[in-house]
């Protein structure tokens, strides 16, 4: 058992409760506190089938609070403090320039613009450019260039810059598109989400049982972060890793990855403008027309002056894949645009939205009779505008607390996710592998249905051995999610989660007393 749930299983053995303070969290918090802890009991002592957690879940919910009229005497002493962090694992990125010291690392440099400066000309510069060997940068910036090429190509053909004002800004606003969408594009990449110093705990020892453990980082979870397994860090407000930039989109980069979104459909749409009056103006002086035919020359262009950059079959061919590129980019780039401005705007991400609608599912399913309130929403879509856009460019807040709305505090919804997660341990299902599974993304043997439905996701497959447990969560028809149970203390304690064929497992059958299988089955070691 880990150090830091050790000691909040003692405080809560000895049934102590921390007397009121000034420094100590309000009663609703307490409570949450206590319920907390009622659903991990539920959620550990299961050992038998199914169909009994969710009735020790739901007594554990529905169970009264202990009054608060007597005091209880504190907690011990050493059952306040935080355990000591080893050193953390390896990264396969170098940490960003903010990433030791969280939102004040930023502040300290000065305005976004010279921090997105600092991070791509200063120190380890060379290291973070590794997030360029990725095949989403790759195909992003070839959109970008090919788009961007193309159209100042036809610029000059259809409104050469130099002979009136009007070329000359068409131009000069073509060339601004290109260096704003790029310039926010590296922003979001090398500035990066900001992630959580390694090793953080909480100020007050005692909201160290409010918080989830990380055991990669060796460092509590702060609220609003989650740990991204492409990073290999926790990321302060997580709302998705984009693959598009290779890194996560979070705290500190989520006005320049939505200014990213923004400018580019803009840009894509000028370009296409100029893609399609190049060829009108190009072809229309091409086009003959017979009684039963229709004739296009294709050749130079009769034209006094001859045209700098002639317009041939090739041209048309690259000004028309340039304008299907571009179109496409503007409508898939403009819904996630207006996906985030919604996150924005209600201040809830992706994931947050997803841990709401869960959390309204198990009140739902339990019948506890709670309500909840995401804490986050200041309640005016100004005011979370402005903790992502500032004049100065730098997010409100530091990345680790975070202004409430009334009735709420700061760990409701960490507190939500302990119990969703205490949850999750109580109505999963044990199975066990009856065949090998390489944890390949589409295995071939595995089944024609299970080749051509494979999960759409970015999350991993794990690789299954014949009589491996798995302890799974969620599925689809053909796949299932889930955790390996480790038996071995060889494997570290690293948790192995992932995707893996349905076809592969067989249900679990084992007594809830012994945890022995039944039936006369062997255990699979």
């Amino acid at each position: 058992m880990a150090p830091h749930r050790r000691h909040r299983g003692e405080a809560a053995a000895a049934g102590h409760s921390r007397p009121a303070a000034p420094h100590a969290p309000p009663r609703n918090l307490q409570g949450a506190g206590t319920r907390l802890r009622r659903y991990r009991r539920a959620a550990v002592s299961r050992r038998g089938p199914i169909a009994n957690g969710p009735r020790r879940a739901v007594a554990a919910a529905r169970a009264p609070l202990p009054p608060r009229s007597a005091p209880s005497p504190p907690f011990p002493s050493h059952s306040l403090r935080c355990p000591p962090l080893p050193t953390p694992f390896p990264l396969p990125f170098p940490p960003s320039p903010s990433a030791a010291g969280g939102g004040h690392a930023r502040r300290r440099r000065g305005g976004g613009g010279r921090a997105a400066v600092a991070a791509m000309v200063g120190p380890g510069a060379l290291q973070r450019a590794r997030r360029l060997c990725h095949w989403g940068p790759a195909v992003a910036l070839a959109v970008v260039a090919v788009c961007s090429a193309t159209a100042m190509a036809d610029a000059a053909l259809w409104y050469w810059p130099l002979d009136t004002a009007g070329g000359s800004v068409n131009f000069v606003m073509l060339l601004n598109w290109t260096v704003m969408i790029l310039y926010n594009y590296f922003s979001a990449m090398f500035v990066g989400p900001g992630y959580v110093p390694l090793g953080w705990t909480p100020e007050k020892s005692q909201d160290c049982m409010y918080l989830q453990y990380c055991k990669v980082c060796q460092s509590y979870k702060a609220p609003r972060s989650h740990h991204c397994r492409k990073c290999n860090r926790c990321v302060m407000k997580m709302d998705h890793h984009c693959p598009w930039i290779n890194n996560c989109c979070g705290y500190q980069n989520h006005a320049s990855f939505t200014l990213f979104l923004l400018l580019a459909p803009l840009g894509c749409i000028h370009a296409s403008f100029i893609f399609i009056m190049t060829m009108y103006t190009q072809l229309y002086n091409r086009i003959s027309f017979g009684w039963s035919s229709v004739k296009i020359d294709m050749s130079a262009a009769k034209r006094d002056p001859r045209p700098i950059i002639p317009f041939g079959l090739s041209a048309f061919a690259a000004s028309l894949f340039a304008l299907g590129l571009a179109l496409g980019t503007t409508i898939a780039v403009g819904m996630l645009f207006i996906i985030q401005m919604k996150v924005i705007l209600t201040n809830k991400t992706s994931i947050e939205s997803w841990i709401e609608e869960k959390a309204k599912d198990r009140i739902q399913y339990y019948q506890t009779g709670e309500t909840f309130i995401f804490p986050y929403d200041m309640g005016s879509k100004w005011k979370n505008f402005r903790q992502v856009f500032t004049w100065s460019g730098i997010p409100e807040g530091d990345g680790l607390d975070w202004p409430v709305r009334d009735g709420c505090h700061q760990y409701s919804l960490t507190i939500e996710q302990l119990k969703q997660k205490a949850d999750k341990r109580v109505r999963s299902v044990r199975y066990r592998a009856i065949e090998d599974y390489s944890g390949v993304c589409c295995p071939v043997t595995k089944g024609v249905k299970t080749f051509f439905t494979t999960p759409c996701t970015e999350e991993p497959r794990i690789a299954l051995s014949k009589g491996d447990l798995i302890l799974a969560t969620r599925g689809l028809k053909h796949w299932m999610y889930g955790e390996k149970i480790l038996i071995s203390a060889a494997d570290g304690g690293i948790r192995e989660r992932g995707w893996f064929p349905r076809n592969c497992v067989e249900k679990y059958q084992y007594d809830s007393e012994t945890d022995q299988p039944v039936d006369g089955e062997k255990k699979s070691k």
